[in-house]
């Protein structure tokens, strides 16, 4: 654990002592070199399911793929953000990157904990750099709305939590990840205990998010400049999928019951969001709205609680991660060329832009989940395991994977087939940090296919 942690906060000094000259090259390398450290964690030698630096900071097989995400998408948000942030003052510079790297901290901590109150504190310390990244360099005069709406959502879950989390100290005596496993199963049958279920959970479904309780979502990500929505939409995400697997642990016996609304909103959410994506005109809008109905599968597969829901949620958590930053860097590379985020505008970009089509074409094709690729395997788990809890809901998860193959290609077809209009023909054509950017998206999207044991150990 320390043999990353220590480097990312030797950023700090590197970021700030470093010459305005070299401060992005140094900066990008530094935290490439931290994200190939990380894989060190992959080379699982634990037969005890979690290997542990000290009591409060250990890895496990469900938090390892996390934590290597996690540290992997530093320094492409660092490649990402270059081109809209150079023409700033240099102090800002360094303060931006600064708030990337403190993001990486707090999920590094947040991922690593042991002790639940220690990951919920960073669960909320990861709001601080988020909400200062989407109010000052967002692009629209709306971000300081989708700051307040990220900031009130997000605070409005996390502090039924928090009590939650008190009453559970003081009925078992430890918070604890490594001694809760072990102890005995609550007795939960009253009216008060029902209300500290949902406490517990409502955080978790509010970061996920669940649909519903999604409004602040799109908002943040179409504010949001290209680092913010990448690591909200890889990482950010992803937080309150792993706080309720850890959660669910401690939560039965209520959840066979109280689980079913959830399920059900979880489900619905997965259609009503796709068909919202195939009436949206904004690039970064349907992407965003495409990242609620994946969490929705996400969210149904932790529900039921079965070893292949859990093992179908992780691998798509990971899957979508690397598909969504990518495409979020996809939308980023087309505003910053046409300087406009409206799909109707920026037509046939495949004649001018060849080889960007192909990214395009690749990530689209991983959004829809196309076999052999991860995404379809976290697909194909959740929604067999879905079939096997009740047969019903393959007409909602079926209809919802029909519409998320209707909105992928009409998100491609739109931006990179037609005819290309004049007024884009002069477009400045893609620097190779661009093509590098999202060729270390997307190679390990199908580098995974060949070793998908590295996401779904925790289960098997």
């Amino acid at each position: 654990m320390l043999k990353v942690l220590i480097p990312t906060i030797m950023l700090f000094p590197t970021i700030w002592l470093s010459s305005a000259k070299w401060l992005w090259p140094l900066t990008t390398m530094h935290s490439l070199l931290i994200a190939l450290t990380s894989m060190l964690w992959l080379c699982w030698t634990s037969e005890t399911g979690w290997s542990a630096s000290n009591y409060y900071m250990a890895t496990d097989p469900l938090s390892t793929p996390l934590l290597v995400l996690t540290c992997w998408l530093l320094p492409l948000m660092i490649l990402a953000s270059q081109n809209h942030i150079n023409p700033e003052p240099i102090n800002r510079q360094r303060l931006y990157i600064t708030l990337l790297v403190s993001l990486q901290t707090f999920l590094i901590m947040a991922f690593g904990a042991t002790e639940i109150i220690m990951f919920y504190v960073m669960f909320e310390a990861t709001l601080i750099p988020t909400l200062i990244i989407i109010t000052r360099w967002g692009n629209q005069t709306e971000r300081l709305n989708a700051g307040t709406y990220f900031l009130f959502y997000t605070l409005a879950g996390s502090l039924p939590l928090l009590v939650a989390l008190l009453l559970l100290q003081h009925s078992t005596g430890t918070l604890s990840m490594l001694i809760l496993q072990y102890s005995q199963p609550l007795a939960l049958h009253s009216w008060g205990h029902m209300f500290w279920w949902a406490g517990c959970l409502l955080a978790f479904l509010v970061k996920m998010p669940l649909y519903g309780i999604h409004l602040w979502l799109p908002k943040a990500h179409v504010e949001a400049p290209v680092a913010g929505s990448m690591v909200l939409a890889a990482v950010l995400l992803k937080l309150g999928g792993y706080g309720m697997m850890r959660m669910m642990v401690m939560l039965d016996p209520l959840s066979k019951e109280l689980a079913y609304p959830f399920i059900i909103l979880a489900l619905w959410g997965i259609i009503m969001t796709g068909s919202i994506c195939l009436r949206q005109t904004d690039l970064k809008s349907l992407i965003a709205y495409s990242s609620v109905s994946h969490m929705g599968l996400v969210a149904g597969g932790i529900l039921i609680q079965t070893p292949w829901g859990f093992t179908g949620a992780i691998i798509l958590m990971i899957a979508h991660g690397l598909v969504s930053s990518a495409l979020f860097c996809l939308a980023n590379t087309t505003y910053e060329r046409t300087h406009s985020r409206t799909m109707i505008l920026a037509r046939g970009l495949q004649m001018i832009f060849p080889l960007t089509a192909t990214w395009w074409f690749i990530a689209n094709l991983a959004n829809l989940a196309l076999p052999p690729l991860p995404n379809l395997m976290g697909e194909l788990t959740i929604i067999s395991s879905l079939f096997n809890w009740s047969p019903w809901t393959i007409i909602l998860t079926g209809t919802g994977t029909l519409i998320t193959a209707g909105y992928s290609l009409y998100l491609f077809l739109m931006s990179q087939r037609g005819p290309t209009p004049p007024h884009i023909t002069g477009l400045p054509p893609f620097h190779t940090r661009e093509h590098l950017l999202l060729a270390l998206h997307l190679i390990p999207v199908i580098l995974l296919i060949t070793k998908p044991e590295l996401m779904w150990g925790w289960c098997f």
